[in-house]
């Protein structure tokens, strides 16, 4: 779009597309970097559902639940302006209708790693999740991904979910709503002191890069700044990197590294599916073409 309507106004926009996006994104990320990927939660049956099936299906991901009968997948609206920026627009479908049954058909195991978006901590997912992550096994590594909405949280839901978090990767913005101070470095020691002690922290800062603290120890992992076109996605396929290189043996650091990468890729291309490939995120690091 141009530009963002006027209240009661109207825009004409240069093109739309469809896309499966929010885990499916994350979900996408890990696996075109190698990981063994699962998605536990809900998809509807009907249209949407059909498109995030197909996307997980073209990169090998599972389905552990069966479709939802006779619901599908709700939408959200993106609004792209050129710089990038996006706003949203969201309602709920299939998506919502989770019990805790449902989501232990991905059946994970220690050494797992289970990402969590702060999103499905409110509304009807709520308590289903809670109610999981309370009986996973131990040595299941839970990543939580806050997102904007975790802070609305119930207080209660959220120190619960802090409680079980391994590992807590948010943008600065998110960590400073949570933290209740500003700067990257102050609020992800604020945000650390929530979590486990052994827990890490990521705070991802944009093109700048991110901050990765485990323990006391606190690393700035350069960014790759680049000129956007469409930041939709970006800091899930992050996480999905980030992830996938942790499964693959790397340390949070140096798997850190290779999320900045596929950001910086990412935020080039239009869409949220658009996550890159291990081998296009080698070439970037090598400072070849992807």
């Amino acid at each position: 779009m141009p530009v963002l309507p006027s209240r009661g106004g109207n825009v004409m926009a240069g093109s739309y597309h469809r896309y499966a996006g929010g885990a499916v994104t994350i979900l996408l990320a890990a696996a075109r970097s190698g990981a063994h990927a699962v998605h536990a939660g809900a998809v509807g049956t009907g249209p949407n559902g059909d498109i995030v099936l197909a996307a997980l299906a073209a990169d090998g991901i599972e389905v552990s639940a069966p479709p939802v009968p006779d619901l599908d997948t709700g939408v959200c609206v993106v609004l792209v302006e050129p710089t990038a920026e996006r706003t949203f627009v969201t309602t709920q479908g299939a998506e919502r209708a989770i019990t805790a049954q449902s989501l232990q058909t991905s059946d994970p195991q220690p050494g797992d790693l289970v990402c969590v978006s702060g999103y499905s901590l409110l509304g009807r997912t709520r308590d289903p999740l809670v109610e999981w992550l309370e009986g996973l096994p131990d040595g299941v590594v839970v990543v939580l991904d806050p997102g904007a909405a975790f802070v609305e949280a119930d207080a209660r839901v959220r120190d619960t979910v802090l409680g079980r978090t391994d590992v807590w990767t948010g943008n600065a913005d998110e960590a400073d709503a949570l933290a209740g101070v500003r700067g990257i470095r102050e609020a992800a020691q604020v945000v650390a002191g929530m979590l486990r002690p052994e827990a890490v922290t990521i705070v991802r800062d944009g093109p700048r890069g991110c901050l990765v603290r485990e323990g006391s120890d606190q690393v700035f992992v350069p960014g790759h700044p680049r000129r956007p076109v469409d930041t939709n996605g970006a800091g899930d396929t992050h996480t999905g990197v980030l992830l996938a290189e942790r499964a693959a043996g790397l340390s949070w650091t140096d798997a850190a590294a290779r999320a900045n990468a596929a950001g910086a890729l990412k935020v080039t291309r239009r869409g949220p599916d658009t996550a890159p490939t291990r081998a296009e995120i080698d070439a970037f690091l090598a400072g070849r073409p992807a």
